[in-house]
Order: C-alpha cells, then structure tokens, then sequence
C-alpha cells in the first residue's frame, strides 16, 4: 500500500480533524513510501520500536506517539534514540491519540465496552469530545464480582475506591488518564466510573458522591483500540499486522 493513500484513509477514518489533540496525529516519521507489513501497540517506546524491526515493520502504529505539547521540542536523548532506530529502518511512524479513543467502531472506549460485555454502549454527546462512553451490564454485578470480571478482562488487577456495596448496573468509562472525569459519571447517574488512572483526590470523589470508581490501568485500558485498527486496516488491505503488547503496570 501506497504510504500517502495509507495517511489519507486513516486522517478520514478516525475523523482526526474533530478533535483537539495535545499532539499531532498521523504520520510522525516518515519512512518508506510502501507499505506491507504493520505493527501496532500502545507506546512508541524503544522496546515497542525494537519490536518493529525484527518484524521488518514498514509502519509501526501507536497510540502514544511522539511531540506532545509541553515536552522538551529538542530531539535528544531517549527521543533521539527511538527516533534514530524508526529512521535508520525506514520505518514509518504513526500516531492516533484521541481520535483512537473517541471512534465509535474500534476506539479504545468502544472496544474496552465490547470486551467487557456492556450493552447500550454510547458516547455521550457534547461531554469532553465524545470520550465519555455509557452503557450497562446484562444484569447487576457487586462490587467485588465486577472487579473480578474487570481484571480477567485486562489481566490486571483494578483499584476499587468507593465504600458502597450498591450493586453495579450502569456504567460510564473513558480509556487513560480520565480521572477527573468522574464528576461528569455523577452527573450522568451511573453507579460506577472506570478509567486507567488515580489521583488522590479520586478517593474523596468516589466517597463523598457514593460512585464506585476503578482505576483499571492506563496501558490495559488503551490497547484494544489500537489493536482492532491493525486488524482492521489488515483485512481492508491485505497487510501483514503484528499486534506487540509491551507490558507495562501503569
């Protein structure tokens, strides 16, 4: 596949122009013009990169990229580094952040509510971008039996805040560091918040508004969307597609 016709179609698909982004999504390193064989995964880390060359990648597709806002704009040290080995392989690099958590077929929200078994799944409308995702269970789950349901699904362990035993019917979720977006769940009236991340203020939050919130993971909770992208774009053109799952416990 032609590198240009491969940077039109995801620009188009993921709807990269309704979001406002903390760094610039699509291609970030150009490498060779085409393209056979792609690798996905969360993190354009050094190992992630690796990775990617023993695979002999011609695209390596992340969901945390490179030039975040607020980051050092010099191209030293670890980011010259990861940088280096993407160029001396002329390996294309593309990043999708939020518009990999917002899209509706395969985002990060949408394949975390699949993979969980919620039903009514949507984005709520006019609240952060679309990232705020709804839904329910089937049936009503406790607590303890959610979060064992929870972390067979990431394989990981979520933290549980919250001091009710109230079952848990309705949900909202948002992939990553959303956190803060619990006040927005309390509005919305659903007995639990699940997210990638904590802060000590989530704790009072969860407490005082009598919501449950999980912190399920930030990596567990972003690597569904990215994956499905791959085998999406594998199957609509007939690439190659590793999925690479680099641990990591945050």
């Amino acid at each position: 596949m032609n590198r240009t016709a491969l940077t039109r179609y995801l620009t188009e698909f993921l709807q990269v122009g309704s979001y406002k982004d903390y760094a610039p999504n699509g291609l970030q390193v150009e490498g060779k013009e085409r393209i056979k064989t792609i690798v996905t995964g969360v993190t354009a880390c050094q190992a992630l990169i690796d990775k990617a060359v023993e695979l002999n990648a011609d695209a390596l597709l992340v969901h945390h990229g490179f030039f975040w806002k607020g980051e050092p704009e010099t191209i030293t040290g670890m980011k010259y580094r990861r940088i280096k080995s993407l160029i001396n392989n002329d390996i294309n690099l593309y990043g999708y952040h939020l518009p990999l958590d917002g899209h509706p077929m395969l985002g990060n929200n949408a394949e975390l509510a699949r993979e969980l078994g919620i039903i009514d799944a949507e984005s709520v409308e006019g609240v952060a971008q679309g990232l705020v995702w709804q839904g329910r269970l089937d049936e009503p789950m406790a607590p303890s039996a959610f979060a064992e349901h929870l972390a067979s699904v990431l394989g990981r362990q979520a933290l549980h805040l919250g001091e009710s035993d109230k079952p848990i019917h309705r949900l909202a979720w948002c992939s990553g560091g959303a956190q803060d977006y619990i006040d927005i769940a309390v509005d919305l009236g659903v007995d639990a918040f699940i997210s990638g991340e904590v802060s000590e203020r989530t704790f009072h939050s969860a407490v005082e508004q009598d919501i449950h919130y999980f912190a399920a993971g930030h990596h567990a909770t972003e690597r569904f969307g990215i994956k499905a992208l791959g085998e999406h774009l594998a199957n609509e053109f007939g690439l190659t597609h590793h999925f690479v799952d680099i641990d990591n416990p945050v």
